[in-house]
């Protein structure tokens, strides 16, 4: 598959904001990894801002993927800024950790692949080949455009594959870990209004959508019957969302990018006015 094409097979998969379903897994096995649950147990407010780290990995995502080299400049400058104090040394009983740890990095962009992979073929099928390693490498710039580089991802969806299988039987679901996840699927008082009425289903696609050893840590209730019910509304929604109009369909997508345009446009400014 040429340069060209490749692109194209990612734009088709990762505009599409049905994607956002898998929100709620990929922040589950981010903070599967001990560094990161710490890091993001001691510096970020998910009972105050529940939405904060999905709007923000969202921006981040979607400038990086199908901004221009301005606003994907602009993506990098507000999570760097944002990382800047998201660090802490080792104790008795957790890692160190810092939000700059290239192997950290890596790992939350894997996340993001792993799942979005996982519910596209839940919805609609297995991918071809080609098409699959197509998406494989457009997530690469995802930690390859802050610390992490481009070194240790995979080219293909077999090695990538095979790299996942290996990363998740380290994963450890500790106390931190299951704090954060409890304010996230579980308190409302800080959602938008509306919001709560979808976390019924938000907990279902999460928990379905997560590998079987990591959902057990979690806790998660699974059942034949839980299972049907997810399965009928992953049928459901792969019937309706093929139906929606693209202006819908990608909806998230442009939120994020006008998002990000602002901050740039505002950040270029306030350079001006500095000089």
């Amino acid at each position: 598959m040429r340069e060209h094409d490749e692109r194209r097979a990612f734009h088709r998969h990762a505009a599409e904001g049905v994607l956002l379903l898998g929100g709620g897994a990929a922040i589950l096995l981010q903070l599967a990894d001990p560094r990161v649950a710490r890091g993001v147990a001691r510096h970020s407010a998910f009972r105050e801002r529940p939405l904060d780290r999905l709007v923000g990995t969202l921006d981040y995502v979607y400038a990086i993927g199908f901004g221009d080299e301005a606003v994907a400049a602009e993506a990098v400058r507000t999570v760097n800024r944002r990382h800047a104090p998201v660090r802490g040394g080792a104790d008795s009983t957790a890692p160190a950790y810092s939000a700059f740890d290239a192997d950290a990095q890596r790992w939350v962009a894997s996340t993001l692949l792993a799942v979005a992979l996982e519910l596209h073929e839940r919805l609609w099928g297995p991918l071809p080949m080609t098409t699959a390693d197509a998406i494989v490498m457009g997530y690469a710039p995802l930690g390859g455009r802050l610390q992490a580089t481009g070194d240790g991802w995979p080219s293909t969806r077999a090695e990538f594959d095979a790299w996942w299988i290996d990363r998740l039987a380290g994963l450890t679901v500790g106390d931190d870990a299951r704090a954060v996840a409890r304010s996230l699927l579980t308190e409302t008082s800080a959602l938008p209004f509306g919001a709560a009425a979808l976390l019924p289903l938000v907990r279902l696609v999460t928990a379905a959508l997560l590998p079987a050893p990591i959902r057990a840590a979690y806790g998660f209730h699974w059942t034949p019957r839980v299972e049907r019910v997810v399965n009928g509304w992953f049928r459901a929604i792969a019937a309706v969302w093929p139906l929606l109009p693209r202006a819908i369909r990608h909806a998230p997508m442009r939120a994020s990018l006008r998002r990000v345009e602002a901050r740039r446009s505002r950040y270029s400014g306030d350079e001006q006015r500095g000089r």
